[in-house]
């Protein structure tokens, strides 16, 4: 076979046969096929799309190019993903919290990824904290604390990790057959017996609108199911910020305070109860999503599913003493100062995906694949929709290293958030369920 016919093939909106997926994937793998010829079946796959049948073929053959992981432990293996938002941290907190409450979570993530930051990114903002461990030290985390988020190790889907960081600088990542082939490759890789996806929609989101959303939530329940993974999807909005910061060390920061029980915000905590819930009820750990609820709100009072995030951070080459002192372990920008609206009133929008890119040119998050970040910048106390701005009430606060690029920020944030006299209507941040 050649790779260039079978470029051609898909560009011509053919379908692909199993054969020439598996053949494809083997040369990624193998660095066979080059750099250019991967980007160049990725634009025609996001043009042209891909069948069921191929999106299947395409996710086994990404989750077989490298280990997969089978597990023996004393309770389910399950999972959470998210399509990816900004300010989303929600990974930070349900993988302790699943672990407190008997559930053993292997969490494979992946870094930021065109507008929205990276669960991996933000662990990288610990020092010390292995992203990249070895298998050995992986599963042993994962079975002496209960949970481990990491990245893909070097032979853990490693044809994923490759058209990953291509996706990411050519223009390719909203496509719905290559977002459920990377997540589930991973996924599947890992060996999870329980997988709950949480699905963005809004402008902060890869799909924006809600019928998207929803034939993404599809396309992965349908294909993870097929796997032999019992799998449901929740769809979420992403029309705002998701908590209080944007910035990799600032939600690192917001996590370890949520999981203190203080400085909890209302939505973020929504979304993570409801996800978490939907993954103990699915897994037999709980009765029902109520008795899952009770169960999780003691699991954070008690201060359990802090000791084994705190565990985790150890046993992964962080601090031992990163929740006590996790503000001088986190680097910090050399400017932060707030931003305050022009007019008083309330905030009634916002482009979330513009200010996810402001972070970006903040250099906390990368414009080409080897970037090196500042997990230091970002926005801190930032409004929610509903909040009523004033001179005194700021919209955020800016982490930025130099005046050139506070001042950037401060016109995006000022051209990208909405100020009204009345106040918004506010939405339900879970939109449905889909089983």
């Amino acid at each position: 076979m050649l790779p260039q016919e079978i470029i051609r093939k898909k560009r011509n909106r053919q379908t692909l046969t199993a054969e020439e997926i598996s053949f494809f994937i083997k040369g990624v793998t193998s660095e066979e096929i080059a750099d250019c010829q991967t980007a160049a079946l990725t634009m025609a796959i996001f043009l042209n799309g891909l069948s069921k049948e191929e999106i299947t073929s395409l996710t086994l053959n990404m989750r077989d190019s490298g280990d997969v992981l089978s597990w023996n432990l004393n309770g389910p293996v399950v999972d959470k993903h998210s399509s990816g938002g900004v300010g989303d941290k929600v990974s930070l907190m349900l993988a302790p919290l699943i672990a407190a409450c008997g559930g053993y979570v292997p969490m494979i993530s992946g870094r930021g990824l065109g507008h929205t930051g990276g669960t991996l990114d933000k662990f990288d903002s610990i020092p010390g904290y292995q992203t990249v461990p070895t298998n050995e030290l992986f599963k042993k985390t994962v079975r002496e604390v209960g949970c481990a988020i990491i990245g893909q190790t070097g032979n853990l889907a490693p044809a994923d990790k490759k058209i990953y960081a291509i996706r990411d600088v050519c223009g390719t990542v909203e496509s719905i057959p290559l977002i459920t082939a990377s997540i589930l490759s991973k996924k599947l890789a890992a060996g999870l017996e329980y997988l709950v996806m949480d699905l963005k929609c809004g402008n902060g989101a890869f799909m924006p609108s809600l019928e998207d959303g929803r034939n993404l939530a599809h396309s992965i329940v349908d294909v993870a199911n097929h796997a032999g993974t019992k799998t449901s999807a929740l769809l979420t909005d992403m029309n705002q910020v998701l908590g209080h910061t944007v910035g990799n060390a600032l939600e690192m920061a917001e996590a370890v305070e949520y999981l203190q029980g203080k400085n909890i915000n209302p939505r973020l905590h929504q979304i993570t109860m409801d996800l978490c819930a939907e993954l103990l009820a699915n897994a037999g750990l709980a009765g029902s999503t109520e008795e899952a609820r009770t169960k999780l709100e003691k699991a954070l009072s008690t201060g359990k599913a802090l000791e084994i995030f705190a565990r985790m951070v150890t046993a992964l080459g962080g601090p031992a003493d990163f929740i006590e002192k996790y503000q001088s372990y986190l680097p910090q920008a050399a400017i932060i100062r707030p931003v305050f609206s022009p007019v008083s009133g309330y905030v009634c929008g916002m482009n979330t995906r513009n200010i996810g890119l402001s972070v970006i040119e903040l250099k906390g998050g990368r414009a080409h694949p080897n970037q090196k970040l500042d997990y230091a910048t970002g926005f801190s106390a930032f409004c929610q929709i509903g909040d009523y701005v004033d001179s005194q009430k700021p919209l955020a606060f800016i982490h930025a290293q130099t005046e050139d690029q506070f001042n950037h920020a401060r016109k995006e944030l000022l051209n990208n958030i909405q100020i009204g006299e009345d106040a918004p209507a506010i939405t339900d941040p879970v939109i449905e369920k889909i089983s």
